[in-house]
């Protein structure tokens, strides 16, 4: 009997759990360790910091759920990785065991690499866990009761942008409906050489849509932005010039804002040779197998994915659920081989699919691979994507809940757009 551990409990985490039972039946065993002892929705955050989703409309208490699926669940941080032991210590004091380890344990959120930047000891908010965007609503509320500037967007280094936009436009729409919208100014700052590379090198138009959804919400903007500091109240950035040099200081004010860190990869494995890079991303090979440690896979945001282009200020490459959803299948087919005493055959496809929800109404694209030259980039917006994501979030709490495994609506889903694309 082969014990395979999976190192995290997210979009990635969760699905590679249930397509490895599947996979593998009863003869095996499987244990997700997980620090929280729920799932949580991440793509609902950017709702919940404005009130219109709450913890318990995106969390789900994974050990009975597991437990009913007959998978294994501990609710531990994993303080250390020691892959020439096969084990993990935990920070209880107890080690685990494996034959095989999926990492999936998402990023490091990397606020302490600029000084006054995070919602702990700093004085920006963020929406990349449930715990942050509850904190951002309490201060949401008290915004809203003495409104003023805004400051939102997407530090250097940063590799997820989408929402960014999303919160941009969602607090646009709340403001709206509170009536108080002409009282807040707004400013989006980004890393990104301009709107709507997403750190992807743009996706179809994706930098005409998010330029006009800007200009038409009253949203300026400033991009090759590097974030230097930032102070209660008052960020002070640096905008780049395309050769890299500096253009022009900013010191803007703010009375709410919102920006994405950087990531790094799993404190686990930090400088671990041959399984992370320097930022402590997971090494992974065509088949999602770290080449030195042949046991263990990387899937999600946690591997390490070199940077599209060189850009003025730097951006990371994001990794889109979609492109997770192919990372976990590959990864747990090549693990059934392995069982079966085969090598690895299976690689993902790492095509980019991502619904961005603008509050009213919402932008997608989808990128064929997602590194161009791609056979598909396409982008197309409307009020259909603000529902479209609204029925995701809602059936993946049910697939979380329910134990499947097959990502059924997430392939019709891309398949209908394929199929009925603006040409």
């Amino acid at each position: 009997m082969a014990h395979i551990v999976v190192m995290g409990a997210g979009i990635g985490g969760i699905p590679a759990a249930y397509e490895l039972k599947e996979a593998l039946g009863k003869e095996h065993r499987i244990t997700v360790i997980n620090k929280a002892p729920f799932f949580q929705f991440t793509p609902s955050n950017p709702w919940v910091a404005v009130g219109w989703r709450d913890r318990g409309g995106i969390t789900l208490d994974l050990a009975p759920i597991m437990g009913r699926h007959g998978i294994e669940f501990m609710a531990a941080e994993v303080l250390k990785v020691v892959p020439e032991e096969n084990r993990l210590e935990l920070n209880d004091g107890s080690t685990i065991t494996y034959d095989y380890l999926v990492i999936a344990a998402g990023p490091e959120l990397a606020f302490d690499e600029i000084e006054g930047l995070g919602p702990d000891g700093g004085f920006t908010h963020s929406v990349c866990t449930v715990d942050h965007a509850e904190k951002a609503y309490e201060e949401w509320k008290r915004f809203c009761a003495n409104p003023g500037p805004i400051v939102v967007g997407a530090v250097q280094m940063a590799s997820c942008f989408g929402p960014a936009y999303e919160f941009a436009a969602i607090m646009d729409t709340d403001l709206k409906k509170r009536g108080i919208r002409d009282k807040v100014p707004m400013i989006f700052v980004t890393s990104e050489p301009y709107i709507g590379h997403l750190g992807l090198g743009g996706v179809g138009d994706t930098k005409g849509m998010l330029e006009s959804e800007l200009r038409d919400r009253n949203i300026k903007w400033i991009t090759n932005a590097r974030v230097d500091r930032v102070e209660d109240g008052r960020m002070f950035v640096t905008e780049m010039n395309e050769d890299g040099s500096e253009k022009k200081k900013h010191e803007l004010d703010f009375g709410f804002s919102m920006m994405l860190p950087a990531f790094r990869g799993v404190k686990a494995c930090a400088g671990i040779e041959g399984l992370v890079n320097p930022r402590n991303f997971i090494i992974v090979d065509k088949h999602q197998r770290n080449p030195k440690y042949p046991n263990i896979f990387g899937v999600g945001v946690c591997i390490a994915i070199p940077p599209l282009e060189e850009t003025p200020v730097p951006v990371g490459v994001p990794k889109t659920g979609y492109m997770i959803e192919s990372m976990v299948t590959a990864t747990v087919q090549n693990i059934r081989q392995l069982i079966d005493g085969q090598q690895p055959t299976h690689e993902p496809t790492w095509n980019a699919f991502c619904l961005a929800d603008l509050g009213d109404k919402g932008v997608a694209f989808l990128a064929k691979p997602q590194n161009p030259p791609r056979n598909l980039n396409w982008a197309a917006e409307g009020k259909w994507v603000h529902w479209a994501k609204i029925a995701f979030e809602k059936y993946f709490l049910y697939k979380v809940k329910s134990g499947i495994s097959e990502p059924f609506i997430e392939r019709l889903l891309m398949r209908g757009i394929k199929m009925f694309r603006v040409k």
